[in-house]
């Protein structure tokens, strides 16, 4: 039985992954920090193994994943964060906050997983359009995403010789607990449901990114190949009512 690892797994897409990936037969390791939202789906799932702990917290985060005894065919580094900058002032605490969950707890999984990586796994990292072109109020999102994304990109080179795949996830806006949140108007809002397709549906053909909803991900990269002079314009076009 091939196995996943979720990390994110309490909520919104990770929680629809799980689900998704254990009735298609997998066995599901499901990470997260709530162990009481993850036992209200996993509870007496024969398949389904439960990993609760916080991906910043590099100790914790070593002590539990490096305690798996088996490898995974596929990880998914799902957990995330989004907190918005208001009339560009910058807080420094507020950027340590999203990158200690975007950036530096998808690494703290990494660092503890790294040592069960075969030339079979598959490493799925998550990012987000946003990391795109340079989004209003999403200074500390987004550059963390663009975090992601270099790393990715990086680690696809340097993990190769060693037979592993990393792939780079970047939705659009989903609804999930976390955009619930969002008090702007957000184009081409997708559901869990949608996103867990198109995540296993990209990741099963081993795609070096998987970005969707299709013509807004298009879209964003269309605008991104752009002068940046072209690409500001468009982008206050874009987002003007929904400052």
């Amino acid at each position: 039985m091939k196995r996943v690892l979720i990390t994110g797994a309490t909520s919104g897409i990770g929680l629809q992954l799980a689900k998704d990936y254990e009735s298609s037969g997998w066995h599901v390791v499901a990470c997260g920090r709530n162990i009481d939202q993850l036992s209200r789906w996993a509870d007496n799932r024969d398949t389904v193994t439960i990993l609760s702990f916080d991906a910043t917290n590099e100790e914790e985060t070593q002590r539990v994943l490096g305690a798996i005894d088996a490898p995974c065919d596929l990880i998914i580094l799902n957990a995330g964060t989004c907190e918005y900058v208001d009339h560009g002032e910058i807080d420094v605490s507020m950027f340590k906050r999203v990158f200690n969950i975007n950036f530096f707890g998808l690494l703290n999984c990494i660092q503890a997983l790294q040592s069960t990586f075969t030339g079979q796994t598959h490493l799925a990292l998550m990012g987000s359009t946003a990391a795109y072109v340079g989004l209003p109020r999403a200074e500390a999102y987004g550059a963390s995403k663009a975090a992601v994304s270099y790393l990715a990109r990086s680690l696809s080179v340097d993990l190769e010789s060693k037979g592993v795949t990393v792939s780079l996830v970047s939705p659009g806006f989903v609804k999930t607990p976390l955009t619930d949140k969002n008090d702007f108007p957000m184009p081409m809002l997708i559901t869990p449901e949608e996103a867990s397709l198109a995540i296993r549906e990209g990741l099963e053909k081993k795609k070096v990114e998987v970005h969707f909803p299709k013509k807004f991900s298009f879209l964003l990269k269309l605008i991104s190949s752009l002068p940046m002079a072209f690409q500001l314009a468009l982008v206050r076009k874009m987002t003007r009512n929904a400052l």
